[in-house]
């Protein structure tokens, strides 16, 4: 018997499910502290005349989000005391983590940067290492909403995700930008330092948002968990402090890493981790630079709110959802060829921007092409390493492949001002670099296409 093909519509109808808007707003939650150690802190820093290279090297505070997995397994297993009792195991954590945020901003508030760079960066790393550590609660909170056999609501549940991200980090950056600007206009010097105030009042509403997101049932993975450590004390053949230590480190940091090898095998899985790591590279060069080169062409921070956070935005959602839809359809594979292909095009038309000059309308083309890149791409990403992750290991394995997809663009965009500062400012040669550098991971997935099973292919 043929199975009838969905309907565009009927596929649509997926995103009505209820656990969707709790998906939205985690990634809201998610999305929203790259307001604050990216943009906001990049025009900070721009704005008090620091150069581009300290700006994208300030930028290795986003390398925390690649080792986030090597403490995954702590926030798996330790609970919070009051916390976890109160709100559950993984909400207990996001609010720990919130919490740090909103201080880091109460201490931002008080500093000068020029003179205090060093401890500016240094609460900027905190922010990171509590953005990146929420994260962890944050993807594995989603990825149990949904049962593992509802792989279309994993689709629609990435695209959400997806949504969620990008609506904490456009729509953050607009209250940023705008509240920024109103301060500076009415004359208060350290304009910076108070809008970080008011961000403040924004994590404090979704702390409360997140008391209406459902927390799933425990689950055994636990108990899967402690066979692991029981077994592996087994082959030790002993049982003290030391060896239980042993096996505890053996099973919650090595055993998510063996069973992602043994299910793919080794070549399989190296092809999907070089994909990972290379995938979105190109587009976290430019983007570690886009605020500082919309700065210096010309546009204000009134403008690079509309154009590039709230007409982003909207664009960002519509396609997003258009995209979950497509890796339902096409599957997630397809989409991600597809998605890369763009992202090396519209690339291009920032370099374009910056040999003609400032332009509104160019400048609202080429947003809006990136925006719809970003959502494709990011979409098709987050749906492929959520059906690759083992529910036993879900916060850490997922934790895991993010933190790799996350090291290439943290660790090697940070060299992105230092790249426009060699090429003595020419930032269209800069944009048809970051073109250029999609292709290797292109050529990774075209080797493993046919051998990954996610979806249609």
């Amino acid at each position: 018997m043929i199975e009838k093909k969905q309907s565009w519509l009927e596929s649509l109808l997926v995103y009505k499910d209820i656990r969707m808007i709790r998906i939205l707003l985690l990634g809201a939650i998610s999305g929203f502290p790259w307001v604050l150690i990216a943009s906001s802190l990049s025009l900070w820093l721009k704005e008090e005349g620091l150069s581009r290279s300290t700006i994208g090297w300030a930028g290795l505070i986003f390398g925390v989000y690649a080792f986030n997995y090597l403490w995954a397994p702590i926030i798996d297993r330790i609970q919070i005391p009051l916390l976890t009792k109160k709100l559950g195991h993984r909400r207990g954590w996001i609010v720990l983590m919130q919490i740090a945020i909103l201080l880091s901003l109460l201490v931002w508030s008080f500093i000068n940067p020029t003179q205090n760079l060093a401890l500016l960066i240094t609460v900027g790393l905190i922010i990171a290492i509590a953005s990146a550590t929420q994260d962890i609660t944050v993807d594995a909170l989603r990825i149990e909403q949904i049962n593992e056999n509802e792989g279309k609501s994993m689709a629609a549940g990435a695209a959400m995700a997806v949504v969620g991200w990008w609506t904490g980090y456009k729509l953050g950056g607009v209250i940023a930008l705008f509240t920024a600007e109103y301060f500076e206009n009415m004359g208060i010097a350290d304009y910076w330092q108070a809008t970080f105030l008011v961000l403040g009042v924004v994590i404090i509403l979704m702390n409360i948002g997140l008391m209406f997101v459902h927390e799933p049932i425990e689950t055994d993975r636990q108990a899967k968990q402690r066979e692991t450590d029981k077994l592996i004390e087994g082959k030790l053949g002993s049982s003290n402090i030391i060896t239980n230590f042993i096996a505890y480190i053996t099973g919650t940091i090595g055993g998510p890493i063996i069973s992602f090898f043994k299910k793919n095998g080794f070549a399989i899985a190296a092809g999907i981790l070089g994909f990972v790591f290379l995938f979105k590279i190109g587009e976290a060069f430019l983007g570690r630079m886009s605020i500082v080169f919309y700065k210096e062409i010309g546009f204000s921070k009134g403008q690079i709110a509309i154009y590039s956070k709230g007409l982003g935005w909207i664009t960002t959602v519509v396609f997003t959802l258009l995209g979950g839809v497509m890796a339902m359809r096409a599957g997630t594979i397809k989409t991600m060829f597809f998605a890369g292909g763009l992202m090396a095009l519209t690339n291009l038309l920032f370099a374009v921007l910056a040999w003609t000059g400032k332009s509104e309308l160019l400048f609202a083309v080429a947003v809006i092409a990136d925006d719809i890149t970003a959502a494709f791409a990011t979409v098709a990403f987050v749906a492929f390493i959520s059906l690759l992750v083992d529910r036993t290991y879900t916060a850490t394995q997922y934790a895991l492949l993010a933190s790799i997809g996350t090291a290439g663009r943290t660790t090697l965009a940070s060299s992105s001002g230092a790249l426009v500062d060699w090429l003595n400012g020419d930032w269209g040669t800069f944009f048809v670099l970051t073109t250029i550098m999609v292709i290797p991971s292109l050529i990774c997935l075209w080797l493993i296409r046919h051998k990954v099973k996610i979806g249609a292919n």
